[in-house]
């Protein structure tokens, strides 16, 4: 049975006084799961303990409690082990809050652009050293689908960040994957400012592809600058 977290028998959670209770409650959580006082699978006190110890109702409790679920930074179980557990947040959770900030930082697509060159570049010699033969026959999987709708004109920019996705996971570094994921939307804005058909991307995700599979990261690079530089080209009105 996980315990309650404690101190040396002090109690972690202080009453609240100031401003919106609630976000005074979810600010002192947070900053106990930040330091570690509160790890990952650790069960917060019952409502009514929280009730006495913040010194606030009820409703105040559940509201701070709906936002840190909401946040993802607990889990809300039901039944005879019930209780609000601490978990940690997923790779997608957090990278739609980056990707939110990234939304309302008015970038362009230049900018969103000539980012996605500095990570997607430093991350290819990850990928050749990592890259496995199943990883590598999925990229290939999704070069030919991307021809095949190339070819039928059903073909979409989703289909070319789906790529550099997949990509960014054979690096085997899950802050990768984060941060791609977070890229997600400002990426698909400057591939459709680009206007990207798909036409030569396709030829060259494959043909990177096979660079990667050569254990050549001197190719992949070339392969791979050229490919993103085209993009940069485009929508820099070049």
């Amino acid at each position: 049975m996980t315990e309650e977290p404690s101190r040396s028998g002090v109690d972690l959670f202080q009453p609240v006084v100031t401003g919106r209770m609630s976000q005074a409650i979810v600010d002192q959580v947070r900053a106990l799961i930040r330091t570690g006082e509160l790890g990952i699978g650790a069960r917060l006190p019952s409502e009514r303990d929280l009730c006495e110890r913040f010194g606030v109702s009820r409703v105040t409790v559940r509201e701070a409690l709906r936002i840190l679920e909401v946040n993802g930074l607990i889990e809300i179980r039901l039944g005879a082990r019930g209780g609000a557990y601490v978990t940690a947040p997923t790779t997608g959770r957090v990278g739609e809050g980056i990707t939110d900030l990234l939304r309302m930082s008015g970038l362009s697509a230049a900018e969103v652009t000539e980012a996605r060159t500095v990570v997607e570049l430093g991350v290819i010699p990850l990928v050749v050293a990592r890259a496995t033969d199943e990883e590598l026959a999925g990229l290939l999987a999704l070069c030919d689908e991307a021809a095949r709708a190339r070819d039928a004109e059903t073909y979409t920019v989703t289909m070319s960040f789906d790529f550099h996705l997949q990509v960014a996971a054979a690096a085997h570094n899950p802050a990768i994957v984060m941060l791609m994921h977070s890229f997600r939307e400002p990426v698909l804005m400057s591939l459709r400012e680009a206007q990207h058909e798909g036409r030569q991307g396709v030829a060259e995700h494959r043909a990177f592809v096979e660079a990667v599979r050569a254990r050549d990261p001197a190719q992949a690079q070339a392969i791979m600058t050229d490919h993103l530089q085209r993009t940069a080209q485009r929508v820099q009105g070049a």
